[in-house]
């Protein structure tokens, strides 16, 4: 990692920094897994997870995607239809007998697999408030691939309920996704309560990866005093890597694949190979 000069400050307000290509692996896995969280919607968590499972693919990285919210749409954005689904992440927590590498789909894109979702998950909800370690169902599945990959990234649903607290205990890491918008600021103090909590009770190995922000339109004095105040709060867990809005993203998810390949000379696609590249220098992903 090396600084390009002090003069030239990136949109954080620090040094631009300049993070090195990753070396190639000689071996695979075990995984680390990484959990994407904001119990607010709409910031950008579904499209960071699609863009960074990507990034770290094209860097030589086996992926598997973990389709965490009962909406699907990161299922819908590899061109899964999720009504069409018979087996979903639903299906292997709440029946020891599916074998989730049944469930694991290959997408077109190399190193990359998925395990889907759709409505049904929204069941598991309630029906695990009776299951014995019922926090630790997702990490007891994802156990028996993590071997398989080097990263599992999971797209959590906006909600801070018992879903998204499996997804924590089931994680080394938890990547913040924060759009840059002065009330995206305010429910962050419970969610890092939540993630403590968990730390605490039921995962001392979880950390914060880092915090993302996202949506990032640098003509705006808003979104720039935003991210002051982002900087301000996280201090060095904010990514030098900022996402700016682009109608890309929506236009790549519409075409169900990734802004990479959707695009892949767009600033968008560039931004999510330097977090890939940032992730893998700060030893989040190996």
């Amino acid at each position: 990692m090396t600084e390009t000069g002090a003069e030239q400050l990136g949109p954080t307000g620090r040094p631009l920094r300049t993070y090195p290509d990753p070396k190639p692996l000689s071996t695979h896995g075990p995984a680390r897994i990484i959990s994407m969280v904001n119990q607010k919607g709409g910031v950008g968590k579904t499209t960071s997870t699609i863009n960074l499972g990507a990034a770290l693919a094209e860097a030589g990285r086996r992926v598997l995607l973990v389709d965490f919210d009962p909406q699907g749409a990161l299922s819908a954005g590899f061109g899964a239809n999720p009504h069409e689904l018979d087996l979903t992440v639903y299906n292997v927590m709440m029946d020891r007998k599916v074998d989730i590498r049944e469930v694991i789909q290959t997408t077109e894109f190399d190193n990359i697999d998925l395990l889907p979702a759709n409505i049904d998950l929204s069941a598991a909800e309630v029906q695990l408030v009776n299951e014995v370690a019922r926090e630790q169902v997702l990490a007891s599945a994802l156990r028996k691939v993590e071997n398989d990959y080097d990263v599992i990234l999971i797209d959590c649903q906006p909600s801070l309920g018992l879903l998204t607290v499996n997804a924590l205990t089931a994680s080394h890491g938890v990547i913040i996704p924060l759009i840059c918008e002065f009330f995206a600021l305010r429910a962050v103090a419970l969610l890092v309560d939540s993630i403590e909590k968990v730390q605490d009770r039921l995962n001392p190995k979880l950390e914060i990866d880092g915090v993302l922000a996202t949506m990032f339109d640098s003509r705006t004095l808003h979104s720039k005093e935003v991210l002051a105040r982002i900087v301000d709060a996280f201090g060095d867990k904010v990514f030098d890597t900022v996402i700016k809005r682009t109608v890309k993203f929506p236009d790549a998810s519409v075409s169900a694949e990734p802004i990479l390949s959707y695009a892949s000379n767009h600033p968008g696609a560039e931004a999510y190979r330097q977090l890939a590249r940032e992730l893998i220098s700060r030893g989040g992903a190996p």
